[in-house]
């Protein structure tokens, strides 16, 4: 016999669910009903840790979902812009890791250091028009399957890099540390290993991208000497290997140093007059760095790779002197409009945003219909990193720096982010940069 066939014009013979009793509103009454009663008990009767446990995730959907509806329309994920936007008030949303579990550099472990407020893990970045979920490694594992990320660069690289090991630790427990320095190099290289999606995580320190040799290794040094045709030594080895590249620098070519081509000194930023070489600032060479880095990780063969160029993340040295405890004590983020993003820092973001174009125009990148091998993305944390002063370890650089009383002097850290902190959001964005098709 054929199959049964319910005639067209026939309504259902019942109204009731299969395996239910009571008629579906019945059913959805009673259910509605129960979880309202079970909310209820939440917020009178639990504890508040519990309470911010099952509400956080909750109110991360519902402004994740209006976001979304109140974009302009037409618009999707491809076009947001993350660099815009504002932090809003979002109790619990940056509590998603211990830093100490980890293995970060105990200096950005404000926690573990005894910092006493941590209304700083309280806020989430809301792009202007459009959402920005909260991070989930199995999306970015997913994203990264089968392929080598690298971070290169500076400790602002280093202090993004080792977020995202503490996001995708905390949630994905199966990993493995393939390698690591040892002794005060540890942080300087390393690289975990995802076995079962084959993929790779690994930070290599170059403070200036291309060859270096000066205060980074050793501050008795006087002066930097750095190379800008060539690129560093310990990533360039490996590069062939490397399928996405995130590269951030900027904070060290600002200090200043004395630069060669080949052999030849062709100028010097911040070095002594009497060595009498032309001086030529810092935004020269940090183009010629960022040219330098990408062209060597374009020259893979024809490899499809991803180079991500990240913006500059701004210190907030604000109290003087630098050396008291009060130089950088801030609370809060910055409301917008409050404080102006500094012109040096406008100025170095910009030539991010060169570089990227240039690139593209080079090797074909940057997600047009070009078929280039190699993806140019840009980053940009500036707004966002400007904006979150309260985010820096401070005096909680160090462990429990009160513990016998107030020093007249004590180093502060403006310039990193406490971990966790506002630097998780840098991997927020990473994640939809990547998911992102050209």
């Amino acid at each position: 016999m054929g199959a049964y066939k319910q005639p067209l014009n026939q309504k259902p013979s019942s109204s009731k669910n299969p395996g239910c009793f009571l008629s579906r509103p019945v059913c959805f009454s009673l259910v509605c009903g129960i979880l309202s009663l079970a909310l209820l008990h939440l917020l009178c009767c639990s504890p508040a840790a519990t309470q911010q446990a099952v509400f956080s995730p909750l109110r991360q959907y519902i402004n994740n979902t209006c976001s979304f509806v109140s974009s302009v329309p037409g618009e999707g994920i491809k076009n947001c812009n993350y660099s815009e936007g504002q932090w809003v008030w979002a109790p619990g949303h940056a509590r998603r890791y211990n830093a100490t579990e980890c293995n970060v550099k105990e200096r950005q472990d404000c926690l573990r250091n005894g910092r006493p407020d941590t209304g700083y893990l309280d806020w989430r970045w809301q792009p202007a028009g459009c959402p920005l979920p909260a991070f989930d490694a199995r999306t970015f594992l997913s994203a990264v399957r089968g392929k080598h990320v690298a971070f290169i660069g500076d400790s602002m690289a280093r202090n993004q890099a080792q977020s995202l090991i503490c996001l995708l630790t905390s949630a994905y427990p199966y990993y493995r540390l393939l390698y690591r320095d040892v002794g005060q190099h540890r942080h300087n290289f390393w690289s975990y290993s995802f076995p079962s999606y084959n993929m790779k995580v690994s930070y290599y320190w170059a403070p200036f991208l291309v060859r270096g040799k000066g205060k980074p290794e050793d501050d008795a040094i006087k002066e930097n000497h750095v190379h800008l045709d060539v690129p560093g030594d310990r990533w360039a080895a490996d590069a062939d290997t490397i399928d996405v590249a995130v590269l951030a620098a900027g904070h060290w070519l600002l200090n200043g140093a004395i630069y060669y081509n080949g052999s030849e000194v062709i100028g010097a930023h911040n070095a002594p007059d009497e060595l009498n070489y032309t001086r030529i600032g810092y935004a020269w060479p940090l183009h010629m760095a960022y040219r330098t880095a990408v062209e060597r990780l374009s020259s893979g063969g024809g490899r499809p790779r991803t180079v991500v160029l990240a913006t500059f993340s701004p210190s907030h040295f604000e109290g003087r002197p630098v050396d008291r405890p009060t130089a950088c004590t801030k609370m809060e983020p910055y409301k917008e409009g409050e404080r102006e993003l500094e012109w040096i820092f406008k100025e170095v973001r910009d030539v991010v945003y060169d570089e990227a174009e240039l690139a593209r125009a080079r090797v074909g990148g940057g997600g047009g219909d070009n078929g280039g091998a190699t993806r140019i993305e840009v980053l940009d944390v500036t707004k966002l990193a400007w904006m979150r002063p309260d985010g820096h370890p401070s005096v909680y650089m160090n462990y429990q720096p009160f513990e016998h009383g107030v020093p007249e002097k004590m180093n502060s850290d403006c310039l990193h982010f406490c971990l966790p902190g506002p630097v998780d959001t840098f991997n927020e964005i990473l994640v939809q940069v990547l998911k992102r098709r050209p």
